[in-house]
């Protein structure tokens, strides 16, 4: 990291930069995704992971080595990759590296420690997420993806995938969350099914949490931080699996 960079702190950038809403909230949120996680030390791949908040964390926290896949096409009017390697100059983090590829397109010689798929593991396939319960081929195509991502996980390693269940109280009524109003329910599964099809690939000891408001804080964890109090809010789940 340079000099000037060291004078630039990661959650200080990122509520400034408006990728999250203040510090705490921040520290709240990466606290439910990488509960029991241990990232020094570690190779982390970040799938879909956008504008970097999530590899520049892990490298905030001691990650030898962070790939970040993005695979946004140049001219985009989102923006995404000139604002990561904005941000990787601000920071100063040369250990995290932006490839703008598919996951299917990364070869499989290199092995990670810990792979994240925050709010992306419905658009690997998007169409075959769709309808996944009811099509066996939308299955296979799934199960080849987590297939893949076994082989790119190193023994031991561990993966995470955070997203919005489709059991949702909101959703069963067909009328706007008022959390996240702008979720299409039909584009996502439990994750009961993702912990199903990735055993199936090979990963094992599922743990499912459940997110409260982050506005709440504690007091929102204590009470609505479970499948039921998640239900009736907005159904976001944290899953980890390992190798």
């Amino acid at each position: 990291m340079n000099e000037a960079a060291e004078k630039v702190g990661f959650f200080e950038l990122a509520v400034e930069e408006k990728l999250f809403a203040s510090e705490s909230r921040l520290k709240f949120h990466l606290n439910f995704v990488f509960d029991g996680i241990d990232l020094k030390g570690k190779s982390v791949l970040d799938i879909g992971g956008g504008k970097g908040l999530y590899s520049f964390y892990a490298a905030h926290k001691g990650a030898s080595k962070v790939v970040c896949l993005e695979p946004e096409s140049d001219g985009s009017s989102s923006n995404v990759v000139t604002k990561f390697n904005e941000l990787k100059v601000k920071l100063g983090y040369e250990n995290v590296e932006l490839r703008q590829v598919m996951l299917q397109d990364l070869g499989a010689k290199e092995k990670f420690d810990i792979i994240l798929m925050h709010n992306s593991i419905n658009h690997l396939d998007e169409p075959a997420c769709v309808d996944l319960l009811e099509n066996e081929e939308s299955q296979k195509k799934y199960l080849k993806i987590f297939e893949q991502i076994y082989a790119l996980t190193n023994p031991g390693g561990k993966v995470i995938a955070c997203d919005c269940s489709n059991h949702n109280f909101f959703h069963l009524l067909n009328i706007r969350n008022p959390f996240v109003p702008k979720i299409e329910w039909e584009k996502h599964q439990s994750p009961n099914i993702w912990a199903q099809l990735m055993g199936f690939a090979g990963f094992k000891n599922p743990k499912i949490t459940w997110s409260s408001i982050n506005r709440l804080g504690k007091v929102g964890k204590v009470l609505i931080s479970n499948k039921v109090g998640s239900y009736f809010t907005k159904s976001y789940f944290c899953l980890h699996m390992e190798k």
